[in-house]
């Protein structure tokens, strides 16, 4: 009979065997591939983590980025850090405002602190240098102050402009010819 030959078959979930009796497969090859970091995805690692460094006030990137971010609100944490990120380490250049009254070896000390760990926890590169150029020394209101950016003082006069008008509005629907406008 043609039937005896023939091999029982059935759907997937039937054929199976019991999970439970299943050992993980070697796989057939090595997946091959190569994992880099472009330096803006450092730089941001590197921003974030020097965020709440007691005694840092700002990073600051030179004049043109110090330009545009006195014109215009950004949250860019990236701005005034400069990586050179390799395929095993990383070299990390800031420029940076330290609080006054603050020792600055030791501000030095934790921003390669925090550095050296984020960057660790986070690539496993390895950071091999940290160089850091204090470009100023300020109180934490002469840094509030300056943080001002022209956005905000125009946002603030339209405010003000706004308000004035508004006023004068008012002033002008309040005369009357009974109040001794003339007629």
């Amino acid at each position: 009979m043609v039937q005896e030959n023939m091999k029982p078959f059935g759907t997937m979930a039937e054929t199976q065997t019991n999970p439970s009796d299943k050992t993980t497969p070697a796989p057939a090859h090595e997946i091959n591939g190569e994992l880099t970091y472009e330096d803006k995805g450092v730089q941001k690692i590197v921003g974030y983590a020097l965020e709440n460094v007691d005694g840092l006030l700002a990073v600051e990137g030179g004049f043109f980025s110090n330009l545009t971010s006195k014109l215009v609100n950004t949250d860019n944490v990236t701005s005034g850090v400069d990586v050179e990120v390799g395929k095993t380490q990383v070299a990390v250049d800031l420029k940076v405002i330290t609080e006054y009254g603050k020792n600055v070896p030791d501000i030095y000390e934790k921003i390669k602190a925090v550095i050296l760990k984020e960057v660790a926890n986070m690539t496993d590169l390895d950071v091999v240098e940290v160089n850091v150029t204090v470009t100023d020394i300020k109180t934490k209101a002469e840094q509030e102050d300056d943080e001002v950016t022209v956005q905000d003082r125009v946002v603030g006069a339209g405010q003000s402009t706004g308000k004035f008008t508004s006023k004068q509005v008012d002033k002008v629907d309040d005369m009357t010819p009974e109040k001794g406008r003339v007629d």
